[in-house]
This record gives structure tokens, C-alpha cells and sequence, in this order.
């Protein structure tokens, strides 16, 4: 996709073929040319709520990450950097009043600081398997969603998937 990543005064630009800025940030440069979750996985939870995340995704979770609620009932996982950052946007946001305390405060009560153990697994904690709709021993879906991985229940991951592959090609009508 023809992208480079440029540092511009400690803050990171993304640029398109055609030169205009896609994404800019205040994370550290880095010299890593892309780092975005992609792809889809099927997986099994296990009988103790243990899931092996895909191996393409390990290195940049390693050796902890953030497993939280996420949108349309998946369950977020974070790099410890995404989970800084959602925490600073939600806090900002609540400052300038365009979001009620109550968001942050859920969100930190349902998201949990996990290591990967060294067969690549988490375990997923019963609360976030409930939000999720998953249980012990089920298929799930692990993809990518760029700035995160998302764990899903597979019904609900195909019909969201199958309604965005539909905004897709409309877009493009």
C-alpha cells in the first residue's frame, strides 16, 4: 500500500503514494515500517479459558497486553502502548465533555492486564467470555482490526465482517 512513515518532531506520520498525511500520532518513531493487525484465524478456547494467539500476532503483544471489551461484543486486545492511548483519548475526551465519566470507568473495570504465556496463550476472564458470548472449549475468531486483535464469537464476527464488506463495496458505487 505504498505507505512510509515519517518523524516530524516526535510525533509519526503515515503518508500515502500521493504525499497527503493519513495518520499522525505522539507515539516514538520507530523504525518498524508497519505495525498493524491483519488477518483472520479460527481458534479453540480451551477447557481453563486459555486461547494461543496467532503467531504472526505474538511479537507485538509479547510479553503483556490488555484483553477488554471492545465494540459490537468482541473483546479487545491491546499492545500496553494502544491501551495507553485509548486511556488518554477517553480521558480527554471526558475532559472536553464529550464523554460522560461513566465510559472510562467501564472500560477500566472490564479490561485486564494479561502475560502470554510461553505456548503464546491468555487466558480470557469469565466476564470478558460472557460479554463476548464465547464459553470454555468454543471455536472463536481472532483478527485483526489494525490497531487491535479482536476476539469473537464466529456468527457475530461473520455478520459484522459480511455488513462491512458490504459498506465497502457500496463505497466504491
Amino acid at each position: 500500500m505504498g505507505q512510509n512513515v515519517e518523524k516530524n518532531g516526535g510525533w509519526w506520520l503515515t503518508v500515502g503514494i500521493s504525499g497527503d498525511i493519513l495518520t499522525r500520532g505522539k507515539r516514538r518513531f520507530s523504525q518498524e515500517r508497519c505495525n498493524v493487525f491483519v488477518g483472520v484465524h479460527e481458534r479453540q478456547l480451551d477447557p481453563k479459558g486459555r486461547l494461543a494467539l496467532p503467531a504472526a500476532f505474538r511479537p507485538r503483544l509479547e510479553p503483556r497486553c490488555f484483553l477488554s471489551i471492545g465494540r459490537d461484543n468482541c473483546i479487545d486486545v491491546l499492545t500496553a502502548e494502544a491501551m495507553e492511548d485509548v486511556a488518554r483519548d477517553m480521558l480527554e475526551k471526558v475532559r472536553k465533555g464529550e464523554l460522560d465519566r461513566n465510559a472510562p470507568r467501564a472500560l477500566a473495570a472490564n479490561s485486564y492486564e494479561v502475560t502470554i504465556d510461553g505456548q503464546g496463550r491468555v487466558n480470557i476472564d469469565e466476564k470478558l467470555r460472557e460479554y463476548a458470548g464465547i464459553s470454555l472449549n468454543s471455536k472463536v475468531v481472532v483478527s485483526g482490526s489494525f490497531d487491535r486483535v479482536e476476539i469473537w464469537e464466529p456468527e457475530r464476527h461473520e455478520r459484522n465482517i459480511s455488513a462491512g464488506t458490504q459498506q465497502i463495496a457500496g463505497a466504491g458505487a
